[in-house]
């Protein structure tokens, strides 16, 4: 029964959670080493939900000829508005990527196939290959819009959360994830919403989509928490808006960090000493700091 829930983001089908968690923990305690913090966190204290292995698809014999995904792969709607937006944001953080025109805003197969060329010379994508991007667009297109993958998911996150639980941490589209159980769940015990490199702030793509409940709406405050701390990259793509306050409220605190190179690395956000601070947060308004 782990104090520390974590749920991760797109791209992780090929890691399980007790990857995630060797990696995510030491960072979490970095993190805390940096804000001053009293509170230490066992290796049991952190439960990382995995649910990268509902992407991955079964495997089977390769034919002859298959050929890898591209462009034409790109679903219209959701998949390409994404690209799209991933795009402009990428030419206005990284001077080595063209910006987007006019003509190659039209969401025509000739704009993807632009779109993904210029995101493989960013360095936000460096070592990406085209087939993982697309594959990720794919990942956040389901995960909003195909119910049973979603319930699926949302279930993990349910069965993950328990009396202890103290602190939800997700990155990516985990924030996203984290954001819609505790708004689901307001009667369990969560006292810190910790969000990095969180998309939540992307309207008509994310915000407009997100399931808050039947009697719930997009930007109402998640459950019982009581601090939610958003942490964003300046460079990270995939967190669009900064700022999630216009949507969720000032109660919000928004934190912008710097992660070199690899800036939506779920691990680079964890070792801040702004996530640090966020975890001691939590745990001191409950008693539980130095335990």
């Amino acid at each position: 029964m782990a104090r520390v829930v974590c749920i991760h983001g797109i791209g992780q089908q090929h890691t399980g959670e007790q990857e995630l968690r060797g990696s995510w923990h030491p960072a979490l305690s970095d993190g805390l080493l940096r804000a001053g913090a009293t509170t230490a966190l066992a290796a049991d204290d952190v439960r990382c939900v995995f649910y990268g292995d509902l992407f991955r698809p079964p495997g089977r014999t390769l034919a002859l000829g298959d050929p890898p995904l591209d462009a034409s792969d790109v679903e219209d709607g959701i998949e390409t508005e994404l690209l799209l937006a991933w795009w402009a944001e990428a030419a206005r953080t990284d001077a080595a990527v063209l910006p987007p025109d006019s003509r190659t805003l039209a969401r025509t197969p000739r704009a993807v196939q632009r779109a993904l060329g210029a995101l493989s010379r960013s360095r936000f994508f460096a070592g990406v290959a085209l087939r993982g991007l697309v594959l990720d667009l794919r990942q956040v297109r389901r995960y909003l819009c195909d119910p049973e993958l979603h319930d699926a998911v949302q279930q993990r996150v349910a069965d993950a959360i328990t009396e202890r639980t103290r602190v939800v941490v997700g990155h990516s589209l985990g924030s996203v994830v984290a954001y819609e159980a505790l708004c689901a769940h307001p009667d369990r015990p969560v006292r810190a919403l910790l969000t990095l490199g969180s998309p939540l702030g992307i309207r008509n793509l994310v915000f407009d989509r997100l399931r808050v409940g039947t009697t719930g709406s997009p930007g109402d405050w998640p459950g019982s928490v009581r601090y939610w701390t958003n942490i964003a990259d300046e460079g990270d793509v995939v967190a669009l808006v900064k700022d999630l306050r216009p949507l969720f409220g000032e109660r919000v605190r928004c934190e912008v960090v710097h992660n070199g190179a690899r800036a939506h690395d779920a691990t680079r956000y964890l070792n801040t000493a702004e996530a640090g601070r966020a975890v001691e947060e939590a745990c001191r308004d409950t008693g539980e700091a130095g335990a």
